[in-house]
């Protein structure tokens, strides 16, 4: 059956097999290997996946053949099949009722099965520290009166005190293999369909249209080494680019880079976070993804160093601001923040990029040399090349 598991990055849909026999003995597994549990983003990333020919420790269950044949909306996980691993502190720390109860037991058994199935030993310990993880089944009855208040204590200082350990053992177990993306773009389609919003919207939508649509951006980002293009999008008010870890992959032409969201390019990297992110792989396969970049995101930083050792004067405003923009939407997404630090009005860089992009009579403008400027801005866009991977 598809579970739930709410972790440290996020929710995870993965399959559990309870107790089955065969050949006179009893299994339990988890779709996985002997070295990870996976886990996916979402149910059309499982469907992919389940629907391939790859090898796992579900392979030989003897119903795999029909699980198969399943559809993206039987292999979603219903409201009993999702277990929040990771909000179980705030779970405990009320007194108990018979639906914390409940959720508390159905979370412990499948922790219990996890840790049985994959070998985690020290979730094992931190079940068996607390008796109260063994009387959840029973119900309400055994938390009732003084000795159950002391039973339901004692529970919630063990999930104080160890259960990061149960979470970091759990997030240790997970890995998220790749996907075929025509096979994520059907059973996306096949998700749309049911649904019939988004579909509706995208089926409207026309090329240019389209990336206003879906929220992505194509953009071009101009370096010494020459122009390259990407995608990145917002998030709650974060951008994500079209990579992982840190890196951007960047291809040297709009049809080079339409051509790997058509082949490699539907899974893999952060932009999957995105709920539109299938109808941009779907037109890519489709052979209908036009890649345009409007003027507000042509992101080109050459120039700008020789500029800046002129003085204010020589620089272009609006080239400044979206260099600016881009070195800073990156080290937020990389989690770096050597960008905002250099720029920030309290540096020698970070007042004259003001100076320049918000004008004020009233300002003294700055005074040359500007080397230690110049010096700064060719580190943070060195530092942003070497983060380009480039196809």
């Amino acid at each position: 059956m598809p579970v739930q598991l709410a972790l440290t990055e996020g929710d995870f849909i993965t399959l559990w097999a309870p107790r089955w026999r065969d050949g006179g003995e009893e299994w339990e597994a988890f779709l996985g290997d002997e070295d990870a549990l996976y886990g996916f983003p979402d149910v059309p990333h499982l469907a992919a996946f389940v629907r391939s020919d790859a090898e796992h420790d579900l392979s030989d269950h003897p119903a795999w053949p029909v699980v198969q044949e399943l559809s993206v909306e039987e292999l979603s996980p219903t409201d009993t099949q999702q277990y929040d691993v990771i909000g179980v502190p705030e779970l405990v720390a009320e007194r108990p009722d018979n639906w914390s109860i409940a959720e508390l037991a159905e979370i412990t058994a499948v922790v219990r099965s996890l840790a049985s199935v994959c070998g985690l030993d020290v979730v094992h310990e931190v079940l068996a520290d607390a008796r109260a993880f063994a009387l959840l089944e029973r119900g309400s009855l055994p938390f009732a009166g003084r000795e159950g208040a002391r039973l339901w204590d004692r529970l919630g200082e063990v999930v104080v005190q160890r259960w990061d350990e149960v979470v970091d053992a759990l997030d240790a177990l997970v890995a998220t293999p790749p996907v075929e993306p025509a096979a994520l773009a059907i059973a996306r389609r096949e998700l749309v369909e049911n649904g019939g919003v988004v579909a509706a919207e995208l089926a409207e939508a026309g090329p240019h249209g389209f990336w206003d649509v879906v929220g992505v951006d194509p953009i071009m980002i101009g370096t010494a080494e020459g122009e390259f293009y990407t995608l990145r999008c917002y998030l709650d008010d974060h951008a994500v680019f079209l990579g992982s870890s840190g890196r951007i992959d960047v291809f040297s032409s709009p049809k080079a880079l339409a051509r790997h969201l058509a082949s490699a390019g539907g899974s893999g990297h952060d932009l999957t976070a995105a709920s539109t992110w299938p109808a941009v792989v779907e037109r890519a396969v489709a052979g209908e993804l036009e890649v345009a970049v409007e003027a507000e995101n042509n992101y080109n930083l050459t120039g700008l160093d020789d500029d800046i050792a002129t003085g204010p004067t020589a620089i272009d405003p609006t080239q400044l601001e979206l260099g600016v923009e881009l070195l800073t939407d990156v080290g937020d997404w990389a989690k770096d923040p050597e960008a905002a630090e250099a720029l920030s009005t309290s540096e020698s860089l970070g007042w004259l990029v003001s100076y320049v992009t918000r004008p004020d009579p009233t300002r003294l403008a700055p005074s040359a040399p500007f080397n230690n400027e110049v010096s700064r801005w060719n580190e943070l866009v060195d530092e942003l090349s070497r983060r380009l991977r480039k196809h």
